[in-house]
């Protein structure tokens, strides 16, 4: 899920879009506004992220609303945070290090 999850956010569109969808599900016609390309290109960007697992359509009468799968972008979330919080105990301690340095050598 999380190597079809990146590749699907590696694309500025796509990503833009996810940012839509975080503020409320959107149709086609609306994801595609801030965007100079086709319909069926926003589609199959959709058709992208929904094979992802980060999107999800339903039905309302005429409407086939995109809805973003908020779980989906948690454990992609998740999984950087995991990794980003090793990062900064790495750059806490090297800092740490770094201003002992500077102190100079302990007797």
């Amino acid at each position: 899920m999380l190597d079809r999850a990146f590749m699907a956010l590696a694309d500025p569109v796509r990503r833009a879009m996810v940012a839509r969808l975080s503020r409320g599900p959107a149709t086609v016609n609306e994801l595609a506004e801030p965007f100079a390309i086709t319909k069926q290109a926003v589609s199959k960007h959709i058709q992208v992220l929904e094979q992802a697992g980060l999107v999800t359509r339903t039905r309302e009468a005429q409407r086939r609303p995109v809805h973003l799968d908020a779980a989906a972008l948690e454990a992609v979330t998740a999984w950087i945070d995991r990794y980003r919080l090793d990062a900064e105990r790495n750059y806490r301690r090297l800092d740490a290090l770094l201003a002992a340095e500077k102190k100079g050598p302990t007797r």
